[in-house]
């Protein structure tokens, strides 16, 4: 087996294979099997580690290899040698080795990487100093070799919760030796001391953006936390300039360049890529760590968590929520023990679907009535083209929109849900008088401060042009659909019958919606056969579209009696639509098209700057488009 990596000095070292060989790999300068001279900081080229057949199953030689090379990088580190950037890669090349030879190997290697970076990691002299308060943050910004300390430090525990874990073989291989299926991730015991001085860090880094804060930075710092210019052309989808082998990628694409010794060149610049990488990496390891399971929740203190991460959620900008959403909200929520959810949960969602719903509605009817988004990260930013701006807004809002949904449609995941009922092929279901316990869509409809927000994002979504938001969020509505179905909930049910069911006949006027028709009508089949006969609104919405009849609407029902099968119930809801509507129901009109847009906002450009209503004489929306 051999470890090959690529070295060219400066700080550049990269892993490019763990494989199975015949021969030793040696570079071009002549590295010795088994040695750790390559790593020098005066050599270049590829190079590479005689791994011997058999290392995963003979412990002697896994502890031969380990230490011997273990030994020559404290060596090379301690002269000065070796960088953190190169030591960061080679821990995660160990790691690699590891994650096949077992999880005792791992648990090894994790303690041998892991115990001198939690000493300067634990320390509470620097965590007083720097996270105490937001000033603190900014001094460090001016330690320049401490700050991108910290930096390769959270990266590296990003690396090594990628890496490392449990394979299905060394599972099985560990339960038989064992006879335990209780194994705890090899990380498990490292979260307590690595995610307090974290949860402070992001804690710090998020009260920048808030307005008292933020008000009172200097101009460098206030320059710095702006939206830099790879994010903006990777937001236009514009190539971005080459850079070197020497350039950090973050997870966006968007790309920095380093130094000699791994820093950004100019401090405004230096601090903007620190800024986002700790952000960056600091996110994926909470994220990560979610994953773990017990462990991960057991360590945590509720308050701790919900400071650091949405205390500041009404200052943040667009794009810093939707990737604390996708990178820590959702693995959190999925992996979120049901004894967690009233206690830590509810904290996190809470401010996170208030603030979100309010600013989406703000977003939309600005860019639906105005043509501009008007979203909060290109503040501060010359205009430029008014073109791209717009452009900029618009994705932006659109990104945040999509993943607000998503979070919503894994609130409503089978996982999640295990108390939800489901309909039988008869449409038999018993009824309860409360919410199941273990349904995570019934604890958010339990608690009124999270279920209005959501739900009114969910109705909010049918009249917003995206029709990738609504095919995340129909899955939410199924879910209460059933809820409301299966429950006396009389106020839910009025919910369902009235504003759901009116909603998604909006949405189907879009024709954004094309793609999520089918789903949508299904809900309409569901809404009206299962609850029209306690509500009365259904109907009542029916009889108000224009060009449908009480005969009409006495023969879709008489239909549906001859029917058991949701396919055909489906089209005759279809049918009906399309009739009470006079055809004007744009998503089922559009389903033969192949070139369906979901995503771009039909608006007029002009040099004319005086804001103008979309909701022109013939340029309407929802059902005002065919009353």
């Amino acid at each position: 087996m051999v470890l090959e990596l690529e070295y060219s000095g400066m700080g550049r070292v990269r892993v490019l294979s763990l494989h199975t060989a015949p021969q030793v790999l040696l570079s071009e300068h002549g590295g010795r099997e088994g040695g750790c001279e390559s790593l020098s900081s005066g050599m270049a080229g590829d190079f590479g580690y005689n791994i011997p057949n058999g290392l995963m199953e003979d412990e002697d030689l896994w502890h031969a290899l380990h230490h011997g090379i273990a030994d020559t990088m404290a060596y090379l580190q301690k002269e000065g040698r070796l960088l953190r950037a190169e030591h960061n890669l080679l821990g995660e090349a160990f790691l690699v080795m590891a994650s096949a030879a077992g999880i005792q190997q791992q648990q090894e290697v994790l303690a041998w990487l892991l115990e001198p970076l939690s000493k300067q990691w634990t320390q509470l002299e620097w965590q007083i100093a720097y996270l105490s308060d937001p000033t603190g943050l900014v001094r460090l910004c001016s330690e320049t070799q401490f700050m991108w300390s910290l930096f390769h430090t959270v990266t590296f525990f990003e690396k090594a919760l990628k890496r490392s874990g449990f394979r299905k073989g060394n599972i099985n291989s560990q339960n038989n030796s064992t006879g335990s299926s209780g194994l705890l991730h090899p990380m498990a015991s490292h979260l307590s001391w690595m995610l307090p001085p974290l949860l402070k860090l992001l804690r710090a880094l998020h009260s920048l953006w808030s307005p008292p804060v933020s008000q009172a930075l200097a101009g460098e710092m206030k320059a710095a936390m702006a939206m830099s210019d790879a994010e903006r052309t990777s937001l236009l989808g514009e190539a971005n300039p080459k850079l070197s082998k020497g350039s950090l990628t973050f997870a966006d694409g968007s790309q920095i360049e380093m130094n000699k010794e791994g820093y950004a060149e100019s401090n405004e610049t230096d601090i903007r890529n620190w800024l986002k990488g700790i952000r960056d990496s600091g996110y994926n390891v909470v994220g990560l760590s979610a994953t773990i399971g017990d462990s991960f929740f057991k360590c945590l203190d509720v308050h701790s968590v919900s400071l650091a991460l949405v205390e500041n959620i009404q200052s943040m900008e667009f794009r810093h929520i939707r990737q604390l959403v996708h990178a820590v909200l959702i693995p959190l929520v999925k992996c979120c023990p049901q004894d967690f959810w009233e206690e830590g949960l509810k904290k996190l969602l809470h401010p996170l679907l208030l603030h979100t719903q309010q600013a989406l509605s703000c977003s939309w009817s600005s860019l639906l009535l105005e043509g501009r988004a008007k979203v909060p990260d290109l503040h501060g930013i010359p205009a430029g083209s008014d073109l791209k701006v717009e452009v900029m807004e618009e994705k932006l809002l659109r990104n945040l929109t999509r993943e607000i949904c998503s979070l919503l449609s894994v609130l409503a995941s089978s996982g999640l849900n295990a108390g939800l009922p489901s309909l039988d092929q008869s449409g038999h279901i018993s009824r309860v008088d409360t919410f199941a316990s273990n349904s995570m869509v019934g604890f958010v409809l339990r608690h009124k401060d999270l279920a209005v927000p959501a739900m009114q994002i969910t109705l909010d979504a049918f009249k917003w042009t995206d029709g990738e938001a609504v095919s995340k969020v129909s899955s939410f509505c199924g879910a209460v659909i059933l809820l409301a179905i299966s429950t006396n909930n009389v106020e839910l049910q009025q919910f369902v019958c009235k504003d759901l069911f009116y909603a998604i006949i909006e949405g189907l006027a879009l024709e954004s919606n094309a793609f999520s028709s089918a789903d949508l009508v299904g809900l309409c089949r569901e809404i009206f056969i299962y609850l029209s006969d306690r509500d009365p609104a259904p109907r009542e919405i029916l009889l108000s579209l224009p060009c449908i009849s009480r005969q009409d609407l006495l023969a879709f029902e008489e239909a549906l009696t001859k029917t058991n099968s949701p396919k055909e119930q489906k089209q005759h809801m279809k049918s009906l639509l399309i009739l009470a509507t006079g055809n004007k129901l744009k998503a089922l009109a559009a389903q033969k098209s192949v070139n369906v847009i979901t995503n771009v906002s039909t608006r007029a450009h002009s040099s004319d700057t005086t804001p103008r209503s979309k909701i022109d004489e013939g340029d309407v929306i929802g059902l005002a488009a065919i009353m």
